[in-house]
């Protein structure tokens, strides 16, 4: 395939990143921008930018023929959708590949198959993966409801079969709550996903969120390693780290090889990532769900594998297949990413938009900042709140710990409110560093959330 001009279809310090791996290769980049971003950070590194369309994403980023007339009325030959917007539309990657260009990314089929939840946990099942509990797919009208949930038993969560990301969840701790439950999440699914299908998980308490990047070619696959995401606040993951720590020898061997397998079994072509709940009471992993995109936490994997995964999946894409082995692929020390955004801890974490007046990046080694801001930029209020992305590197987990507190407490951002107190409060805490905590950790520890200095 070829990769000479490729159309970056996405914002921010997902856009710059790209256009750096691209740059490297040799490649021209168009960056398709919206209004305000028409002189954004990754629009003056771009070749050429072209305009798709006002500030609200579904009239630019989220605009299929825009993006597509851009690549057309600028001899894109290639697209890379970045993460988030249309990266996961599975419509928009079938009609890319339709007019010839070639898509930075999985095939439709395996976005199709993997952003039906259910069906993507039957496959998952069918490839040996560990699952939880829950309904054979997605409930019909036939099912007995009651039936398959005392089955999976209680608390369980009636997930949207089309959700993902946290999103489309709903908890049931007893039986007569459960099927006024499955209705609202019914049309709550209708609603926000166009599809009103649900179905029964079991529901695991204080589990960790850990998950597996693979990379594939349609035929060979392998793995790039493991990440715990277990800090998140509102289903939102703040800070990542890898490798996952305190995971057992066969639990990781586990979720690595079925990872792979899965890949394998629904010829995946592209980065992929594997997400799974561990339990660390019955060290069990189960799969919640694959995500058929780059990862916003991807930069922790390559800092522990000194790999580009951005390179990784562009070559993938133009030559059609992978140049690594499982034996290429070294591991070294640990990694952290603090995802720094521009929220008011005060003020409910309400997004905090306005113009950068001071910002002032820490360095040395093992730092690095992924970002698509520079002083004197303005925060527009339409999009995500992500500003950058600070990750750090060193031997041990201890000793990245330590260089992370002492790059947090380097970075000075004046003219908006951002989550930087909260990401050294939560660095601070001994159960982070005894990997005590869990998805809920920060939203049941409220003297987290009122970090403000």
């Amino acid at each position: 395939m070829t990769v000479e001009k490729l159309l970056v279809a996405n914002r921010g310090e997902i856009a710059v990143r790209i256009i750096r791996a691209a740059r490297e290769l040799g490649i021209r980049t168009v960056l398709a921008a919206s209004e305000p971003d028409e002189g954004s950070y990754a629009a003056q590194l771009a070749d050429e930018v072209h305009i798709i369309g006002p500030a609200p994403a579904g009239k630019s980023y989220l605009n299929a023929e825009a993006v597509l007339a851009a690549a057309s009325a600028t001899g894109c030959d290639s697209l890379h959708p970045g993460y988030g917007f249309l990266s996961e539309n599975a419509g928009f990657a079938r009609a890319v590949t339709d007019r010839g260009l070639t898509w930075i990314g999985p095939s439709a089929d395996a976005i199709e198959l993997m952003g039906n939840k259910s069906r993507a946990r039957q496959a998952a099942r069918a490839a040996g993966v560990p699952t939880l509990r829950g309904s054979d797919g997605a409930l019909t009208t036939d099912s007995d409801i009651l039936g398959i949930a005392e089955k999976v038993g209680f608390p369980l969560v009636v997930k949207a079969s089309a959700g993902g990301g946290g999103r489309g969840i709903r908890l049931v701790t007893a039986a007569p709550d459960l099927l006024s439950t499955v209705e609202i999440a019914q049309a709550e699914a209708q609603a926000a996903f166009g599809d009103s299908t649900v179905y029964l998980e079991q529901f695991v308490h204080r589990a960790r969120h850990v998950e597996v990047q693979i990379i594939g070619d349609g035929v060979q696959v392998i793995h790039l390693g493991d990440r715990d995401c277990s800090l998140q606040r509102r289903q939102q993951k703040i800070v990542e780290e890898a490798p996952a720590p305190g995971l057992p020898d066969n639990v990781r061997s586990t979720i690595l090889a079925s990872s792979i397998e899965l890949g394998r079994q629904c010829h995946y072509s592209g980065l992929g990532t594997v997400e799974f709940l561990y339990n660390p009471d019955t060290q069990e992993a189960a799969f919640i769900e694959m995500n058929t995109r780059l990862q916003v936490e991807h930069p922790v994997t390559e800092m522990i594998t000194g790999l580009d995964l951005i390179r990784e999946q562009i070559l993938v894409a133009r030559d059609g297949a992978l140049r690594l082995t499982q034996e290429d692929v070294r591991f070294s020390g640990h990694a952290f990413e603090f995802r720094i955004n521009a929220e008011d801890p005060e003020n409910g974490f309400m997004p905090s938009p306005g113009t950068l007046e001071r910002l002032q990046w820490p360095g040395g080694p093992g730092v690095r900042i992924d970002s698509g801001v520079v002083a004197g930029s303005a925060v527009a209020p339409f999009y995500d709140s992500l500003l950058a992305k600070l990750i750090v590197w060193d031997s041990s987990r201890d000793q990245a710990m330590a260089r992370s507190a002492g790059a947090l407490g380097e970075v000075l951002i004046s003219g908006v409110k951002t989550t930087l107190p909260l990401l050294k409060a939560v660095l601070a805490r001994s159960e982070v560093a005894a990997v005590e905590h869990h998805s809920k950790f920060i939203e049941t520890t409220p003297d987290l959330l009122g970090a403000s200095a």
